[in-house]
């Protein structure tokens, strides 16, 4: 078995810098996505307990809601990505 890299094109990835850009503001999205469940489990925990849909407390709807951004910020990354390097 051999050691090497499996990408053997060397040429240059001319969206390397958009994929950088994209990648740190959607990055910045979730983290103020999550802070603000830190800031309410922080400053008012009781807040977590109230039933807010379906007979579901707040903190598992926002859990729920991190998981659901989470992946859909990586579809939109890879869609956004792919039209970079197809030219669209």
């Amino acid at each position: 078995m051999l050691h090497e890299p499996a990408n053997r094109d060397t040429a240059p990835d001319s969206a390397a810098g958009y994929k950088s850009r994209l990648g740190l503001i959607l990055f910045f999205v979730y983290a103020a996505m999550y802070a603000g469940f830190v800031v309410i489990n922080l400053t008012t925990p009781a807040m977590m307990e109230i039933t807010v849909l379906w007979g579901i407390n707040l903190a598992v709807v926002y859990g729920l809601a991190l998981i659901l951004a989470a992946f859909g910020l990586a579809l939109a990354y890879d869609s956004l990505c792919r039209k970079r390097e197809e030219g669209r």
